[in-house]
């Protein structure tokens, strides 16, 4: 190979980039998604419940204001996806309940709705801003779903 010529992708990223493109999901997959979904969500409001986990939730900086930013369920807060996804992943992780993840694993596949959905919110809102559609809540499953059978297979 010439030194200016790129070597080829590895194995497992051409695999993940062509799953990501052109599986398409089954409808029973959605069915599984909105129930994983709705106990992270329910996991992740319950743990509004504790102040060691709420104090770890809301701006870097006291008062920043972000437009269109990420809301982080069950509080007032708004912000830029990347505090937003780490306050909703401590959200989350929590209680260590969401999932029914019972393997000896090092992390479970809810740990990916975090970014996921501070993202969509983001996305969404931003889009809604520029007289766009927001993401659809299958779009958003569809995410979800790809990346639970990134993590738990690949």
């Amino acid at each position: 190979m010439a030194a200016n010529e790129r070597p080829p992708f590895d194995r497992e990223l051409t695999d993940i980039a062509d799953y990501v493109m052109n599986f398409k999901v089954g409808r029973a997959a959605i069915d599984a998604a909105r129930l994983c979904l709705t106990d992270t969500m329910a996991c992740a409001l319950d743990a509004l419940d504790f102040p060691d986990c709420t104090k770890l939730i809301g701006p870097v900086v006291p008062g920043t204001v972000v437009p269109h930013g990420s809301r982080v369920p069950g509080t007032k807060y708004e912000l830029d996806p990347v505090t937003a996804t780490f306050g909703f992943g401590a959200m989350i992780r929590w209680l260590d309940f969401n999932d029914t993840w019972l393997a000896a694993e090092w992390g479970h596949p809810s740990d990916n709705l975090g970014g996921i959905l501070a993202m969509a919110d983001y996305l969404s809102r931003t889009r809604i801003a520029a007289g766009k559609a927001p993401l659809s809540m299958r779009e958003v499953l569809t995410g979800m779903i790809k990346a639970h059978e990134i993590q738990g297979v690949i």
